[in-house]
Parts: structure tokens; C-alpha cells; sequence
């Protein structure tokens, strides 16, 4: 049987009682980021995202090599999905840069991470810092985290009985949906960060306006020139194949790391460490995986230290699975395919209470049920 999501309802209980000369978690927690800080892995990493950098600049440019030569050639549909691909990889780069991952300070981290969010990758980088920054305060906690809002995907059973007609019928096979789905949410993150620059307070709207400026802009000139290079049939499927793999990407990098993890009621109270170990899940596959998923697989360790570099996470993880071992909070880590399946099989659950619209006793008795 597949594991479900649990609800954590009174508050985190460590899995053996506690002897009187132990420290409550919350205690725990400083001592736990005064190892990490002693062990140096809080420092920058320069040379790596440099690296990082200038290899996805170079295969940035030998995609529009192989476009420019490819010419009027449906092989341009090869380009498109490595274009999908690394773009997310850009994307990646500009969430560290918000995390203040890369660069030393604070507004260089910000004109790094909006060049690469609305110039290269074309979403806006204040609505996602906005959105990240609540999903990270609250994980999986209802009426708080953005990432389980209600939505064409249901993470929550109140949630799924809400949805009527065609959402309610997407809802009740959603977990198998999920990845197709996925190939839709490049244009979702596209449209809705654009829609997002509309609203904001008087104070912001100069910066609000340039985002909109530079990703408008950025869009005009790539799709003027995949129309100018390419017949019209061809240019939309170039365009079509880009965002569905940018979209099937990202999701299935970040779906991973919280559904199917314990759900927290919005009057839930938990200390920083429980709130974010009992709500992620790593992803095994060591440096490889990093890379694949730009770090994103050591997700306790990115919760626990939001602003340590990649880099460091492998050696972060070591030290945060033995103090969470010490102390009794559950450690949560998978393979890859594994946390699909949990994820598919934690959605179909959530759907089943969109399935029957009579969710009422009387109504079950009456039916012999």
C-alpha cells in the first residue's frame, strides 16, 4: 500500500519520550545550525555557480546554433525540448539567487536572480520570491502554503469535495493526470506571473513595471524569431514542445520534495525543525540527482538552511540525519520514482473524496452501503 499524507493535528511528538537531561527539539535546532555554520557549509561557492553558469550559457548557445542551422526542420522539435530543459536549469540558478545562495549579498543575489527569472527564463521574479517565501515560512500547512492552495490540482480532501463539473471530473483521476497535466504548467507560470505584475501596492509599481517591461520583452524577441525562422505550423510546435518541457520539468523536480508529506492544519503549532523535516522529503542519488534536480533533492536540508549553497547540502544532509535520529523526528527519503508514486498514489486518495457527491451516512444506509 502506498503511504498517505498524515495530519499533524496536536503538534509534533518525538517517536520515544524524552529523558529529563535531553533539550527540547526547538534547543536542538541551534545547536544542530551551529554545527552546520562551524563546518563552514553556510559559505559561498563561487567557483560552482560559476561553472554552472557558463556551461548553461554554452549550451544555451549551441541551441540556437543547432536552430540557426537546422533550419525549416521538424529535428527543431529536439531543440525545443533541450531549450525546455535548460531553461529550468536557469531557473534553478535564479531560485538559489533568491534563497541568497550564490552571490554574498542581498541585492546582488536579487539583480542576479531577476536577469535570469524575467530576462532569460521569463517568469517574474517578485511573484516568485512572494509565493516561495509563504511556502517556505508554513510547508504543507493549510491556508498557508500557496504550493497546496486549491487549484486544477486538489492537495487536500476539503479541497477536492470544493470542485464542480470539469475540475471536479479532472480531480477524481488526478493523480494519474498529475504529469500530463504538468506538460500545461510551463504557460500557467508564464501567464500567472505576468498577471501577478498587474497587482501591488503604488510603492512597488516602478519595479512591478520593468519586470513586466523585460519579460514582455523577452518574449517578443523569442517568438519573433522562432516565427521568422520557422513556418507557422512548425513555430507553434517549437513553442508548444519548449513549454511543456520546461513545465513537465519543473514540476517534476519540485512535486517531489512535499506532496504526499504530512499536511498541517492551519491552527497547527510546531517548532521550525519538525515543521520543516515532517513536511519534506529527500530524493536519493547524490550528486547526480543535485544536478538534475538543482538541489532540490536534499529538500530538508534547503528548508532547514534555506540560504546554504548547493553544493553543500550532501555534506549538510549526513549531519541533519543524525541529529534527527538522535532526537526521534522522522527522516524522509526515497528514489526518485518512488516519490512519483507516492505522489500519484496520495493524489488519486485525495480525489476519491471528489468521486461520491452523496458523502452523507443517511444516504450510504439508504443504499445498503
Amino acid at each position: 500500500m502506498l503511504p498517505t499524507a498524515p495530519t499533524v493535528r496536536d503538534g509534533f511528538r518525538p517517536t520515544r519520550p524524552r529523558t529529563a537531561d535531553e533539550q527540547p527539539i526547538t534547543s536542538t535546532y541551534t545547536a544542530l545550525s551551529r554545527t552546520v555554520r562551524d563546518a563552514g557549509l553556510l559559505h559561498r561557492t563561487h567557483g560552482y555557480y560559476l561553472w554552472t553558469l557558463a556551461v548553461l550559457t554554452l549550451a544555451l548557445g549551441g541551441i540556437v546554433t543547432g536552430f540557426v542551422l537546422l533550419g525549416d526542420s521538424w529535428f527543431q522539435l529536439l531543440m525545443a525540448g533541450a531549450l525546455g530543459l535548460v531553461l529550468t536549469q536557469f531557473a534553478f540558478v535564479a531560485h538559489e539567487a533568491s534563497h541568497r545562495q550564490v552571490l554574498e549579498s542581498g541585492p546582488a543575489n536579487d539583480r542576479l536572480g531577476k536577469f535570469l527569472a524575467n530576462g532569460v527564463v521569463g517568469i517574474s521574479y517578485s511573484w516568485w520570491m512572494t509565493k516561495h517565501t509563504r511556502h517556505h515560512a508554513n510547508p504543507n500547512r493549510v491556508g498557508k502554503d500557496p504550493d497546496i492552495a486549491n487549484d486544477t490540482i486538489a492537495f487536500t480532501e476539503e479541497g477536492a469535495r470544493e470542485h464542480r463539473g470539469l475540475l471536479a471530473l479532472i480531480t477524481r483521476y488526478q493523480g494519474w493526470l498529475f504529469f500530463p497535466l504538468l506538460t500545461l504548467e510551463g504557460l500557467n507560470l508564464h501567464l500567472t506571473s505576468i498577471r501577478s505584475l498587474f497587482h501591488g501596492t503604488r510603492e512597488d509599481r516602478g519595479a512591478r513595471t520593468l519586470e513586466l517591461v523585460t519579460i514582455v520583452a523577452r518574449l517578443a524577441a523569442y517568438l519573433a524569431v522562432v516565427f521568422w525562422a520557422l513556418p507557422l505550423g512548425l513555430g507553434l510546435a517549437f513553442v508548444g514542445v519548449q513549454m511543456a518541457v520546461f513545465g513537465v520539468y519543473m514540476g517534476a523536480s519540485f512535486a517531489p520534495n512535499h506532496k504526499g508529506m504530512a499536511i498541517l492544519p492551519a491552527d497547527s503549532r510546531l517548532d521550525f525543525l519538525s515543521k520543516q523535516v515532517l513536511t519534506s522529503r529527500n530524493i536519493r542519488g547524490g550528486w547526480f540527482m543535485s544536478i538534475l534536480m538543482g538541489g532540490l533533492n536534499f529538500q530538508i536540508e534547503h528548508h532547514l538552511f534555506p540560504s546554504m549553497p548547493r553544493p553543500h547540502l550532501i555534506r549538510a544532509r549526513e549531519i541533519v540525519r543524525e541529529h534527527c535520529a538522535t532526537i526521534g523526528v522522522p527522516y524522509t527519503e526515497t528514489s526518485l520514482l518512488e516519490s512519483y508514486a507516492i505522489v500519484v498514489g496520495y493524489l488519486n486518495r485525495v480525489g476519491l473524496a471528489a468521486r461520491d457527491p452523496f458523502d452523507c451516512p443517511m444516504y450510504h444506509r439508504l443504499r445498503g452501503v
